[in-house]
């Protein structure tokens, strides 16, 4: 019987030691270097020049309309993100989309 709690302890020590408690920790500074990420892109990238120049390019090679239904756009949507080059991305990874369009996709 003892010998039986002895191994359920054990097994749960190792639950917790050495598979859990880490997995978590992983988790939580994956989740919040994402959400770093993700304030820096708004905030910052999306405001700054180089930004609206990319933006700029995109909307004149799209000829100022949504590449999905033909309509005046406004916006650009990302295809991709540079997960760890923000503001790198590819032009080719960008189009032009109007709100109606955008707002379906997300």
């Amino acid at each position: 019987m003892s010998k039986d709690i002895d191994v359920d302890i054990l097994l749960l020590l190792l639950l917790l030691g050495v598979g859990i408690i880490p997995w978590l920790i992983k988790r939580w500074r994956f989740n919040l270097k994402k959400k770093s990420r993700q304030n820096y892109y708004r905030k910052t990238y999306l405001k700054s020049a180089a930004w609206k120049r990319k933006r700029y390019v995109v909307l004149k090679r799209d000829n100022w309309k949504c590449v999905y239904c033909g309509k005046r756009d406004t916006q650009v949507h990302h295809k991709r993100y540079s997960k760890k080059n923000i503001g790198k991305e590819p032009i080719k990874w960008l189009v032009s989309i109007c709100k109606s369009c955008h707002d379906e996709l997300h």
